[in-house]
């Protein structure tokens, strides 16, 4: 009362007329308006773990386009004979760095280290690497060897080849071109091991202790070395077996000096369907390639190593990882636009429409893509199973969109904008896809980015378990190659399944952080919930 009493005595001197300048008024902006993608962009910017996802995706998506003609090999591509060989880096190698360059770790007794002297001591190849190795003792008293070794140079000759007249005269002119020695002399069978499982491994050029023995044990000199036990015949025999078949001479064109007699080695043999040889097979390799196939490859380097097959890893990588970006977008477009057309009716209509559409939906999802996938092969016969996986996709991949779509419509569709717009005269399809569906957008997008690592994951998850098997046609995939590393594990290489499970790990991490910023831009009132 007595504030009151104090209003009404204030006095007349006090008051005085307002000017227009003392009015205060609303000040223009000075900043332009930001549209609804804009502010989503900016608050997605904000969120470090949504950028960084979506470098990281962007990184493999652009190894998937890229990588592929980087490298000559090929899916399809194998060569058994270098199969569980390390990843390899000329670079690396050629430094020496004891990293990426072919390389591993092996510890083996006396006799596993001989055999590799052994191929060094012929080839002159760096099988033990760096010549380095060190020797222990076991409890029984025997000696091991622990060392680096060259798993590319390793194989060495691998088994006797045969090949024709014509090739056998090709390679003693390359070699004659470029220096380069392919062929080397070869054995003959009354000095070969006994077993028939020893006899054709052309690595055995030397004396043995045993040649019936099971495991061949060289004869070695006081110095260490093997001595090598080669065919060689005396100057003017003439034998039925070795005509005019000799290629480079280890010691000159004329041949060796011998006790006062001349010599040649034989470097073949002639048996039924052509000539008999010892080709190192690195070598054997680099001519196949550069001089008769011609596609590309100079010399046997794969970069992520091979599996139990040969494959080439990285190439099997790059195109397994491409097929399963271009399958997973392709199918997660089409699901989408199938999606959001079906709960968009089912949504906007709702009544009987939505609630016949809704069990439709629900009895095909209830159906699991195991049990699709089975009874499409089971119809479809000798179909490609990429098709079977396209189908199986289509016919349940759209529900969980749809069911999305649907619920949006029933919130906004009530909406006094929607109600405005009826009023109006708005045709249906106007209301649904011009006033309804770009309010419903944020959340439709987010599961939609967020389809794509799931139908990679499903697709990689059947090929594993080999219930879709893409390898039977020129197509592979990651699932291929994490199922191919099932039994590396086992072999001592781990390598096999550390790449391409990197790539899956990295996949999934980076789209779900994805994901979760997309959320949290397009719905900031969900930001911190989990889908």
């Amino acid at each position: 009362m007595a504030k009151n009493t104090e209003i009404q005595n204030i006095p007349l001197d006090k008051f005085r007329f307002a000017k227009g300048r003392d009015l205060d008024h609303d000040s223009k902006f000075d900043t332009k308006p930001v549209s609804y993608f804009q502010g989503a962009f900016r608050r997605f910017a904000k969120n470090k773990g949504a950028v960084v996802g979506g470098i990281v995706i962007a990184f493999l998506v652009l190894f998937a386009l890229i990588a592929p003609f980087f490298t000559p090999f090929t899916p399809v591509y194998y060569d058994q004979m270098y199969s569980y060989v390390t990843p390899k880096n000329n670079w690396f190698a050629e430094n020496n760095m004891g990293f990426w360059d072919g390389g591993k770790q092996k510890n083996v007794s006396y006799l596993g280290f001989i055999k590799d002297l052994a191929i060094a001591q012929e080839t002159g190849r760096d099988v033990i690497m760096g010549g380095k190795y060190e020797e222990t003792t076991d409890k029984d008293g025997g000696k091991l060897y622990s060392y680096r070794y060259d798993t590319y140079f390793g194989v060495g000759f691998g088994k006797y080849k045969t090949i024709s007249k014509e090739e056998f005269e090709d390679i003693q002119r390359y070699q004659n071109e470029t220096g380069r020695q392919v062929l080397y002399p070869t054995v003959k069978i009354s000095d070969r091991p006994t077993l028939e499982k020893n006899k054709y491994d052309a690595n055995i050029y030397y004396k043995m202790e045993n040649p019936k023995a099971s495991i061949i044990r060289p004869k070695v000199d006081a110095q260490g070395n093997v001595i090598a036990n080669y065919w060689k015949y005396e100057a003017g025999d003439v034998s039925p077996l070795i005509p005019e078949y000799n290629s480079l001479r280890i010691e000159g064109e004329n041949g060796f000096t011998e006790n006062g007699k001349q010599y040649f080695y034989a470097y073949g043999r002639k048996v039924d369907g052509g000539i008999e040889v010892r080709a190192e097979y690195y070598e054997y390799y680099i001519y196949q390639h550069t001089q008769v196939i011609k596609d590309g490859i100079e010399e046997p380097t794969f970069w992520f190593g091979t599996t139990e097959t040969g494959k080439d890893i990285f190439a099997c990588l790059a195109y397994g990882a491409r097929f399963s970006f271009v399958f997973a977008i392709g199918v997660a477009v089409f699901n989408f636009l199938v999606g959001i057309t079906w709960g968009s009716i089912s949504g906007y209509y709702g009544g009987k429409i939505d609630l016949t559409m809704e069990r439709i939906a629900e009895i095909m999802g209830a159906i699991p893509t195991i049990i699709v996938i089975t009874l499409l092969k089971y119809h479809m016969g000798r179909s490609s199973h990429v098709l079977v996986l396209l189908i199986a996709f289509f016919l349940t991949g759209w529900i969980g969109t749809a069911g999305r779509t649907r619920m949006q419509f029933y919130r906004f569709k009530n909406q006094e904008y929607v109600l405005a717009a009826r009023t109006l005269g708005a045709r249906d399809a106007r209301i649904m896809f011009k006033h309804i569906f770009p309010n419903g957008i944020g959340t439709l997008v987010t599961g939609a980015a967020l389809t794509i690592p799931g139908m990679i994951y499903t697709e990689t998850s059947f090929t594993y378990l080999g219930i879709i098997n893409l390898e039977a046609g020129s197509i592979t995939s990651v699932g291929t190659l994490i199922a191919a590393a099932k039994t590396s594990i086992t072999a001592n290489a781990a390598y096999v399944a550390v790449f391409p499970c990197m790539f899956l790990v990295l996949l999934m991490l980076s789209f779900n952080l994805f994901g979760n910023g997309l959320r949290d831009a397009f719905n900031p009132s969900l930001r911190g919930t989990e889908d």
